[in-house]
């Protein structure tokens, strides 16, 4: 047994542990936020993602309690604003490439929280359809071209840790979102939802208020003005001005992100393996409610324990994938841990419950790990395989991917997992597994490669 005098001892050195951890997370917020960009970005995302979270809790019961809506008609809703979404992920890193990135950003987040307070104004299918997509696509633009800040407000190293901060903070704001939005799920009223959707809207629109500070720096540098040539005698020979400018242009052209087959393969991949979040958000709640014995109230257990784990590891566990090959690692670790997580979801149907639940929570921290590693090998992948020209447009083409793997994940999740059972999340593991040993090819290659990166 301790004396009292080790009891202090060992009370002493606890405190003075917790004190030194207490300065560690000081100090690292003070050097994150000293970035001007970094501190612009977090102030934005907090405040708009919190209006996100708000109308993410409701957005199923609002079209259906509220409106009116069947649930055919509000998959429907949701599908169609999903389907705006791809093309604008692209259309948001073009533009970013040719205007003001950060006026860009503000403009389009901006009437995507307008949009948003118009959902309040809502009252039948057509009108809640015609919103969201108008919504969405303004919405997903303005993040498009916020990708295109990140790729040029940091330097090489820096970008991956600005996407994980900024990862870290839109969990943590969508969670007090929802949060917020509890009080209108528990008055329940349609003036209580509506008058909630007003102020997540109003709060988007606020959120983009804070992309006004940002600086010059994180806008596309001009393109190159053709010097006009001229002849002997002074004056300009128009010909040979109109050859540079075509010279000009195919150099830009050539530039392009679907003309590098590395690049495109990457974000097929990426996509794919993207599709690990539609495990998180269908096939797990389907799956514990139609599957196994374990309560429903575990799918929210899960949530949460997927979002805690997301703030603590995403930062640190995201650093040093600006390295091509850390990355490449990272994410056939994350490939992994996804097949295995696969194999345990599937190992929990008909177990007793507490048997299930504990089968259930080890199944979702190695998805979280899994989510979280992907993301950052991803995210380095993503930064250092784009030409630094056309930031925009590679980021664009990145984000698309991602935004067809959110439209085809829910579909091929049910076919396989819910509907094949433990066959089903073999095969998941299967396309899990064979994506992220791909990328980790392309790592590889990449590090290893010589000459230039644009296909000609």
């Amino acid at each position: 047994m301790l004396s009292e005098d080790s009891a202090a001892d060992e009370s002493q050195i606890e405190k003075a542990r917790s004190a030194d951890a207490l300065t560690r997370l000081r100090v690292w917020v003070r050097t994150s936020m000293a970035d001007p960009v970094l501190r612009t970005l977090v102030t934005a995302t907090a405040v708009s993602r919190i209006g996100r979270g708000v109308f993410f809790a409701i957005t199923v019961l609002f079209f259906t309690q509220i409106i009116g809506l069947s649930g055919t008609q509000a998959a429907v809703v949701l599908a169609a604003a999903s389907g705006f979404g791809v093309a604008a992920s692209f259309l948001g890193g073009w533009l970013a490439d040719r205007w003001s990135a950060r006026r860009l950003t503000f403009a389009f987040e901006a009437l995507g929280g307008l949009f948003l307070i118009g959902y309040a104004f809502v009252g039948d299918f057509v009108s809640a359809l015609v919103i969201a997509c108008a919504g969405n696509f303004f919405d997903t633009i303005g993040h498009s071209a916020r990708s295109a800040i990140i790729a040029r407000g940091f330097s090489p190293d820096k970008r991956v840790h600005a996407r994980a901060v900024l990862r870290t903070v839109t969990n943590l704001s969508i969670a007090l979102g929802a949060g917020i939005a509890a009080v209108a799920l528990a008055i329940g009223t349609a003036w209580a939802y509506r008058a909630i959707i007003v102020v997540a809207g109003t709060l988007g629109v606020l959120g983009a208020l804070a992309l006004l500070r940002l600086p010059a720096r994180v806008d596309a540098p001009a393109r190159a003005i053709v010097e006009p040539v001229r002849t002997e005698t002074g004056s300009i020979d128009t010909s040979a001005a109109k050859a540079a400018a075509r010279a000009s242009r195919r150099d830009w052209n050539r530039r392009s992100p679907w003309r590098d087959p590395r690049y495109l393969l990457l974000s097929l991949l990426s996509a794919i393996f993207g599709m690990q979040f539609g495990v998180a958000e269908v096939g797990m709640p389907l799956w514990i409610t139609t599957a196994t014995n374990a309560p429903e109230v575990m799918v929210a257990i899960l949530l949460i324990v997927n979002t805690t784990l997301v703030v603590i590891f995403q930062v640190p566990m995201s650093r040093g994938t600006h390295d091509i090959r850390t990355a490449g690692r990272v994410t056939m670790l994350a490939g992994w841990l996804m097949a295995a997580a696969c194999i345990v979801y599937a190992l929990s149907a008909g177990l007793p419950a507490w048997f299930a639940i504990v089968v259930l929570v080890i199944a979702a921290v190695g998805h979280t790990f899994a989510e979280v590693l992907s993301q950052a090998g991803a995210w380095g992948l993503s930064f250092e395989l784009a030409d630094p020209e056309r930031a925009g447009a590679y980021q664009g083409v990145f984000g698309m991917g991602f935004s067809i793997s959110a439209l085809a994940a829910p579909i091929l999740v049910n076919a396989t997992a819910i509907e094949l059972g433990f066959a089903g999340w073999a095969v998941l593991a299967v396309i899990f597994l064979g994506s992220a040993l791909g990328i980790a090819a392309i790592a590889h290659r990449a590090t290893n490669a010589v000459g230039p990166r644009i296909a000609d």
